[in-house]
């Protein structure tokens, strides 16, 4: 992206005028970044982007739905947490848990479920939609406030795995924080998605990129400093992080693109979703 130019603003009178520049837009790059700058810059960027992204994405999102992604698999039907007659009176931990959606979800079934966001404005739309029954916790996925063997399951949809510079180190936190024969499960975005333009038309079904080149997207602004990260994992890599965090690989779950899913959402589409997959679901059991 290239930033805007200077705008001079008209005006009737023989004044001078003062200009002001009009902020810059985020240079996007691709480029390293670790752990503590990507933090800094996602923990920045929802606190920006929350009211846009809630009112962009509630409604699909919904207030009594667990949804995986953009191609909308449903936790109810899914059950990749379990049963859902089981999940009464479990301790559950959602990560990157935005509006804790997933979570009123959750306590709706009877189990005990705490919202975690690195985001204080994602959690602030959580107590404005209402978040009965749902404890929340403002904190970063790879220093997580709670002692050992808080939880019985724990789950994140599309939340802090894509944004951080150590998965391993939030994996391993979260398997301290299970139980024995915990389950964690996880969404991220397909990692084959990397070698493809983010388009939803025609023009994202050409690869444009290495899928083997790990260097993180970041969006910087004039100064250099990182205001957005994300990083990209190849499929191999992320079982390979699985397992050196401590836990057990169960299934990988590849979402099909559903008929009723008429909506766009980023780089998903139908038109995409009907030939690539766009989600990744990992089901992790720490034994």
């Amino acid at each position: 992206m290239s930033p805007p130019g200077r705008v001079r603003r008209k005006s009737t009178t023989r004044e001078p005028i003062i200009q002001e520049p009009e902020p810059l837009e985020p240079e996007a790059t691709r480029r390293e970044a670790g752990v503590t700058e990507s933090s800094r810059a996602n923990r920045g960027w929802w606190d920006r982007n929350a009211d846009e992204y809630q009112v962009e994405h509630g409604t699909f999102l919904g207030d009594d739905r667990f949804v995986w992604g953009p191609e909308g698999l449903d936790e109810i039907e899914a059950e990749l947490l379990g049963p859902m007659e089981e999940l009464k009176g479990k301790d559950v931990l959602e990560i990157g848990a935005g509006a804790a959606q997933c979570s009123r979800w959750l306590a709706a079934q009877g189990a005990r479920p705490v919202a975690l966001d690195v985001s204080h404005r994602q959690l602030q739309h959580a107590l404005r939609i209402g978040a009965e029954g749902v404890r929340l916790v403002e904190a970063d996925a790879g220093a997580l406030p709670f002692g050992d063997g808080s939880f019985d399951l724990a789950c994140s949809a599309y939340g802090a795995l894509p944004f951080v510079a150590d998965p391993v180190k939030v994996l391993r936190e979260v398997r301290r924080v299970l139980r024995p024969g915990g389950r964690f499960v996880f969404s991220v975005t397909h990692p084959i998605r990397w070698a493809f333009p983010d388009e939803p038309g025609p023009e994202g079904l050409s690869v444009s990129a290495s899928y083997f080149d790990r260097t993180p997207y970041v969006e910087q602004d004039e100064a250099g400093r990182a205001v957005y990260v994300e990083h990209h994992r190849t499929v191999g890599d992320r079982v390979r992080d699985v397992v050196a965090g401590g836990f057990r690989l169960v299934d990988l779950v590849e979402p099909e693109w559903p008929a009723w899913n008429s909506q766009e959402w980023g780089g998903w589409s139908p038109l995409r979703g009907n030939l690539i997959p766009g989600t990744a679901i990992f089901v992790c059991v720490r034994d």
